[in-house]
């Protein structure tokens, strides 16, 4: 999530989580003691955009975000959203940035979590990977054998059917360079784009990125009484909280479809309250038609959003700079 971003007020049941009600929630919202960490979990189903219909026959992607491996969200949790993943039959599982949380202290655990996926995983690195060390991220991921895209795409070969993958590297720390993403794209082919931050979706679909997945907000994490847009949204100014927007209708604008996960991770607070706050493990049937699916919901209207300053950029990308001269002196 941002660094940055300003909270909303709390709610009451936000509030009493943070104070004497503590326990309970380390106890039901974290997964520990008698709760099964599956639980705490959805798993939503959607249909991919109507262009692909014909040109791949039911592949199934899983995608999960920000899964932030540290100290804020137990094993037991990263372990649940694997299994859960796996249970769904994937043929490929992506992964929308944030693998760690502040630090390289849990890179060997992060390095042993995305080895237990059954099926091929390709991810794009986010902010707090840029914070903690871009290039040891991407040394543990490649050990346990994920494909990290930066601006790059690549074909994968899946039940004997081509897939595009376009990968963007985080745009929240000045990192995304999409004239390197997109030359080459084959406009033949089928393309899933893959970005930390949503709002990119809207420079990819001009060139063919029917559906980009992405992450970063979190949702949220407390949803109710739609604070998550009033945080995420007219706070933080984002165009696009959690869930689908844009469309996957063929030849309708403005051209292609976003999905912003809900996440598995925190890098701050675990606490998750609402429906659309839900942990989240997101599975999209390539290939498959609009209205065949039972979808957890449909597109949305897009927030009003405002994009950050070249400069707020800019001092996101000194802090990366910043923090990496510090560990180098350590």
């Amino acid at each position: 999530m941002d660094d940055d971003q300003r909270s909303a007020p709390p709610t009451r049941e936000f509030a009493e989580a943070l104070s004497g009600g503590a326990a309970g929630e380390r106890a039901g919202l974290l997964g520990l003691g008698r709760k099964d960490p599956r639980s705490l979990i959805a798993v939503r189903h959607f249909a991919g955009p109507d262009s692909f219909v014909g040109q791949l026959d039911g592949l199934r992607i899983a995608h999960l975000t920000d899964i932030h491996v540290g100290r804020v969200t137990p094993m037991a949790i990263q372990n649940a959203a694997v299994a859960l993943t796996n249970e769904a039959n994937p043929d490929l599982v992506v992964i929308t940035g944030d693998f760690v949380c502040h630090s390289q202290k849990y890179l060997d655990q992060l390095e042993a979590l995305v080895r237990g996926f059954k099926a091929p995983v390709i991810g794009v690195l986010g902010n707090h990977d840029y914070w903690s060390g871009a290039a040891e991220v991407r040394a543990a991921l490649k050990r346990g054998g994920v494909e990290v895209l930066d601006n790059a795409h690549t074909t994968v070969t899946l039940r004997h059917q081509r897939l595009q993958v376009l990968g963007l590297d985080d745009a929240y720390t000045g990192h995304a360079d999409r004239a390197r993403a997109l030359k080459g794209l084959d406009a033949r082919l089928p393309t899933l784009g893959l970005s930390h931050i949503a709002e990119e979706a809207d420079r990819l679909w001009p060139h063919g990125v029917g559906l980009v997945l992405s992450g970063h907000t979190h949702a949220g994490q407390v949803t109710l009484a739609r604070l998550h847009e009033l945080a995420i949204g007219h706070l933080a100014g984002h165009r696009y909280v959690h869930g689908l927007y844009g469309t996957r209708r063929r030849g309708v604008a403005p051209g292609g479809a976003v999905y912003v996960g809900a996440g598995i991770g925190a890098s701050v607070i675990p606490l998750r309250l609402g429906e659309r706050g839900r942990r989240e493990v997101a599975i999209f049937e390539l290939g498959m038609a609009l209205g065949t699916l039972d979808e957890h919901h449909g597109e949305q209207a897009p927030l009003k959003g405002r994009a950050p300053a070249p400069e707020l950029v800019a001092k996101r990308n000194a802090a990366v700079h910043k923090k990496q001269a510090k560990r180098a002196k350590q």
